[in-house]
């Protein structure tokens, strides 16, 4: 049976208000009477409402979390980040994904405002310019991560991360480099894979550019086109770690060695990316980082400041064993007068 408030003020021969008072360290509650009901409390078995005590309170010490995809491992570091920020703070973590679903998106976020979290952290949102409309239905704060257009938003320099890998690329002396990239999210990579080669004067081929889901599996899919080019290239820089994953494994399969014959180069960095074989060469996103500010972020408007400038964070190149220089030109074709 719950023990409520009442019982324990009946217990102790005093009103409700005055054990609520002392649960709470009330300063016009005397000590003597504090340790006393506390105690009481303790021996009845009394488990204070989160959900009363928000409704008083108005503030619920949560905050609600959706992320684009729960089976995506880049998450596993933004939610590290993200939770140990708010423990820092006492505050608990709601999470859901909405697996980029606009519809679903919106579903969740009224469900958070429903459970009354006091604000709410989104990666990668669909539909982020609905919070900014003049007459939307969110009353709590959102902070957006990796949007270069939302005001509250915490994002890493993916036009930055994207042209250091492509510069690592021309640098090794490779001209032929393929992106393989996800249409959605992928615009700022492919942004900075276009820039990087347009600053060295080598013209897009647009042939060399194909789309993927974002997983291994795009990047196995990926391979047989790029190798059926006419001139196939002799470096891939692909969308994610995943991507860059798939895209070795369709490789050896077809008996192409990494980075011997092609280059591959991922973007997250995460975990595998440094055990796999030939470790990865990769762009690291500081996810663990992007999820603390996050929340330093939030906590802000949740205090009402209104003057809170969106952060744009530095990724950093990390060159393991999966890019060398592109192999010498085919001596027979050389000898025979054919292209190369």
């Amino acid at each position: 049976m719950t023990v409520s408030i009442k019982d324990i003020a009946k217990e102790a021969g005093v009103s409700p208000s005055t054990v609520s008072r002392a649960l709470n360290n009330h300063p016009r509650i005397s000590e003597d009477t504090k340790v006393y009901i506390q105690q009481l409390a303790q021996e009845m078995g009394y488990v204070p409402s989160v959900i009363a005590r928000s409704l008083v309170a108005n503030r619920s010490a949560t905050i609600g979390v959706a992320i684009t995809d729960l089976s995506d491992p880049y998450y596993v570091g933004l939610m590290i980040g993200i939770e140990t920020a708010a423990a820092a703070h006492n505050y608990q973590v709601i999470l859901s994904s909405f697996y980029r679903d606009p519809d679903r998106e919106l579903a969740v976020i009224y469900d958070f405002h429903q459970r009354r979290v006091d604000g709410v952290i989104i990666t990668g949102s669909y539909i982020e310019n609905t919070y900014l409309a003049p007459d939307n239905n969110f009353f709590k704060p959102i902070v957006v991560i990796n949007s270069l257009t939302y005001p509250y938003s915490v994002a890493v320099d993916r036009v930055k991360g994207a042209q250091q890998v492509v510069e690592h690329l021309l640098n090794l002396g490779h001209r032929r480099i393929a992106h393989v990239t996800q249409l959605r999210d992928g615009m700022e990579r492919l942004d900075g894979y276009r820039t990087a080669l347009e600053n060295h004067n080598i013209p897009i081929d647009e042939s060399l550019i194909v789309t993927c889901d974002g997983g291994i599996a795009g990047g196995i899919t990926a391979v047989p086109e790029l190798l059926s080019n006419a001139y196939p290239p002799t470096a891939i820089f692909c969308f994610n770690d995943l991507t860059a994953i798939g895209v070795i494994n369709a490789l050896r399969e077809r008996e192409y060695r990494v980075p011997q014959d092609i280059s591959v180069t991922g973007f997250d960095d995460l975990t595998m990316a440094a055990y796999y074989h030939p470790a990865l060469t990769t762009v690291r996103q500081p996810s663990q980082l992007v999820g603390q500010r996050a929340v330093d972020m939030l906590l802000q408007l949740i205090k009402g400041r209104k003057s809170v400038e969106p952060q744009l964070l530095l990724p950093e190149l990390v060159i393991r064993k999966s890019t060398a220089s592109p192999p010498p030109p085919d001596v027979e074709k050389i000898l025979s007068g054919g292209d190369v």
